[in-house]
């Protein structure tokens, strides 16, 4: 069995880590929790002419053309350096729904921008119920034509304050419907809220908002359903990068630290603590990548969505008990600002409850297996 990465991804995967090294290290990610903003719109640029904001994008809008899979590969490598900014937002939530459900007009329209990074885009899904099914959705649509009114309130919409557009899942009188609103207009109103992650999450007010009907009227969800389950799975991908780096991190420590004369490294209690952690880190490549390839290959529906599911029950604890154990190793200091791990105990946090917990996926595989 080949687990191996093929040469392509190598390549991707070495030219990202060098690349993240230098341009986005530990003191720009704290610097960036105290920008308003929280990007640097230099160093999106320069991801830009790296191709990363087009990986997914077809070469005739202007992407590189590349697969789920490769994608994966590069947000390890984000989590591994906690890039901060609207990446994904803009990539998963708003080119991968434009992908799925928009005219060809519309993948002319945007597509290239979010390309090229001119255009920031962010998938505004949930709200105060703070569900992730159908029912959750209750900001109301009125449609005339391919125009879309909007009004209701979205919560947690990532980056929503820097994103030149939001893709809104609204319901209207035929069922869950999908619309692309720009948010410069007097309707939308965003708020950014306090988060343990220090990230860029939103309150979005749509009042009378005006937008532009993103595939038919009613079919809403079914267009939403593979952008939310590429969109968990590179949640995934960022957790497993996240967590990899976190435990390579509490391993030097434990083999630099010295404490009763000796390595804190060669006490039983460090070393099982160091083997769970390889444990769940491998355990949550494996399982991340199967969902992925179960994405990037078209596998059937049923298989995929359980892929997805089980992905994501498994990555969120796991991980969590990786970023804890990280602190632990290190004692107090672990939790203080100026060890790097908290950093990671804090974004591990964000990505678990992302698009659903691990009680959350449990559920629904359960419910997939008749339970």
């Amino acid at each position: 069995m080949d687990l191996g990465l093929s040469e392509q991804q190598e390549l991707l995967k070495n030219a990202a880590r060098e690349f993240l090294e230098n341009e986005c290290p530990e003191q720009h990610v704290r610097d960036m929790e105290e920008d308003e903003r929280g990007y640097s719109p230099e160093l999106w640029g320069q991801m830009a002419e790296q191709g990363w904001q087009g990986l997914l994008i077809p070469e005739e809008h202007g992407g590189v053309g590349f697969d789920f899979l490769d994608m994966c590969v590069l947000l390890e490598e984000f989590g591994r350096a906690l890039v901060p900014g609207p990446f994904m937002s803009s990539v998963l939530g708003g080119a991968v729904s434009i992908m799925e459900a928009g005219s060809d007009a519309q993948k002319s329209e945007f597509l290239p921008g979010i390309a090229s990074g001119d255009l920031i885009f962010s998938l505004a899904l949930t709200e105060p119920s703070a569900r992730f099914d159908e029912s959750g959705i209750e900001c109301e649509a009125t449609i005339s034509g391919n125009d879309v009114t909007l009004n209701g309130t979205k919560l947690f919409v990532s980056d929503a304050h820097v994103a030149d557009y939001l893709v809104v899942a609204a319901r209207s009188s035929s069922g869950v419907c999908l619309s692309i609103v720009a948010t410069d207009q007097d309707g939308v109103s965003v708020t950014p809220l306090q988060t343990i992650a220090r990230d860029k999450q939103c309150e979005v007010v749509l009042n009378n908002a005006s937008g532009q009907l993103l595939g038919a009227d009613g079919s809403g969800w079914e267009l939403l359903k593979p952008v939310i389950q590429k969109y968990t799975v590179a949640e995934c991908a960022y957790l497993v990068g996240l967590s990899q780096m976190d435990f390579e991190i509490a391993v030097d420590y434990a083999k630099e630290r010295v404490q009763f004369g000796r390595p804190i490294g060669s006490f039983q209690a460090i070393q099982h603590k160091c083997a769970d952690m390889v444990t769940d880190v491998d355990g949550s490549r494996f399982i991340m990548y199967k969902a992925a390839w179960s994405i990037a290959t078209d596998q059937s529906d049923d298989e995929t969505t359980m892929a997805v599911n089980m992905a994501k029950a498994w990555c969120s604890e796991a991980t969590r008990r990786v970023v804890a154990h990280g602190q632990q190793i290190h004692g107090g200091i672990g939790f203080t600002k100026d060890y790097k791990v908290q950093l990671y105990f804090r974004r591990q946090k964000r990505a678990e409850l992302a698009f659903g917990d691990a009680d959350y996926h449990r559920e629904l595989v359960a419910q997939q297996l008749g339970l």
